[in-house]
Parts: C-alpha cells; sequence; structure tokens
C-alpha cells in the first residue's frame, strides 16, 4: 500500500519569529506514526525580524525562512516555489509567530492581512485539489484569509476569533488537544500555544489532528 505523503509549510525556527518548534516537531512526528511521509518546504524570504528567546528583544540581525526552517528539518527541506499540489495527500502548517510575521502579515496588518504568494498558491491549489489541509495555534489564521467560510479554531482567544470571523471564517472554542473539523472545505485546526499549554497537550493536539487529516486521505 502506497505511503501518503504529505507537505509541511515551516516558518523559521522559533515560536517568536519563525515556526514554534514543539508545533512543528510534534506535527512531524505524528506524521511519521501515522504511517505517512513527508517533506518540508519554507519560502526564500527574510524574516521580518529576529527574535532573542531569552528576553524577547529584536536582535536587529537578518535571518532567512528557508535556512532557519531547515533546522527542524535536519535540513531536508525545499523552497517553498517548487511545491506542487499533485505530489501530496495533504498539507500542514504548523503555528508560531513565523506563520503571522513571515507566512502572512496578519502580526501587523490584522483582518488586513495578505498571504505571502507562494503560500498562497500552495494552500488555493489544495483546497482546489480537494486535498486535506491541517493547522496548528495561529496558521488557521491564514485560511481564514483564503478559504470562504472556512471553520476553524484559534483555541480560547476572543480577539482572534474575531479577526477570523471578520475575515469570513467560523470559529468554536477549543481546549488542549481538541480539534474543530470543516468537511466541506477538509480543513482541520487545533489549538496548541494559542492555549497555556504543554508539550504533552501539543502531542495530543498534532495527533488528533493528524488522525482526521489520515481519515480524510482514505
Amino acid at each position: 500500500m502506497k505511503k501518503h505523503k504529505i507537505a509541511v509549510i515551516l516558518s523559521g525556527c522559533g515560536h517568536l519569529d519563525g515556526s514554534e518548534i514543539h508545533e512543528a516537531t510534534m506535527s512531524l512526528w505524528a506524521i511519521h506514526s501515522h504511517g505517512c511521509d513527508y517533506h518540508c518546504f519554507a519560502p526564500d524570504i527574510d524574516q521580518l525580524h529576529v527574535i532573542n528567546h531569552l528576553n524577547g528583544e529584536e536582535t536587529g540581525e537578518s535571518r532567512n525562512v528557508l535556512v532557519e526552517s531547515a533546522r527542524i528539518a535536519r535540513g531536508k527541506i525545499s523552497d517553498l516555489n517548487q511545491f506542487k499540489a499533485e505530489d501530496y495527500d495533504a498539507l500542514i502548517i504548523p503555528g508560531g509567530f513565523g506563520a503571522a510575521k513571515n507566512l502572512s502579515d496578519y502580526f501587523s496588518a490584522g483582518v488586513n492581512c495578505q498571504v505571502n504568494p507562494e503560500v498562497k498558491k500552495a494552500i488555493i491549489d489544495m483546497h482546489q485539489a480537494k486535498k486535506p489541509i491541517g493547522a496548528l495555534c495561529i496558521a488557521p489564521m491564514l485560511l481564514a484569509r483564503l478559504i470562504s467560510g472556512v471553520e476553524i479554531t484559534l483555541g480560547q482567544d476572543p480577539i482572534s476569533h474575531q479577526n477570523a470571523e471578520k475575515m469570513g471564517a467560523s470559529t468554536q472554542t477549543t481546549d488542549h488537544g481538541q480539534i474543530v473539523i470543516d468537511r466541506k472545505n477538509l480543513v482541520v485546526s487545533t489549538p496548541c500555544y494559542m492555549l497555556d499549554a504543554r508539550v504533552d497537550q501539543i502531542g495530543a493536539g498534532a495527533d488528533a489532528l493528524m488522525t482526521e487529516i489520515v481519515e480524510m486521505m482514505e
């Protein structure tokens, strides 16, 4: 039996300016634990800024999203401009501020945000191909911008839910490890660090999300 192949879009390395490392790692773990394979992608662009994760302050450095994402992917990663929807059965997007700073400008533009063109194309292509998309933490905000009427969760943060709804999404409040399933749009989302979470709770959410993604693929 052919293994399902999952594309994973990363946004850097570190929750304050890139992909949330626990969410990314647990997503990769969940993919393999469900008998699937993955390949990581990231856009070859500069990060919005670089944050010192010890003190939360900007460093003034310049870093590249693809290069930083390669830290999580252990070097096995491709430029997102090489992504082809026909090569993959599903798409997963971990959260972290990189989703709101590098994959989109939601961090600065809010409800008027725009999604990076390569990220937008990947999401739209998978959606139009009727292939499942999973999004963790703040990443569902990208889907709120791009998929009309999508049903998602952003945990329990009322402002995030209000902003997503202003973009046309439908939202649900969730707790640790829970998921929201939009069967019409083949979208699954889970809150992760939108809540005050532990690593095991991140793993539970990633596993629940992947369980549903597998069912959708089959």
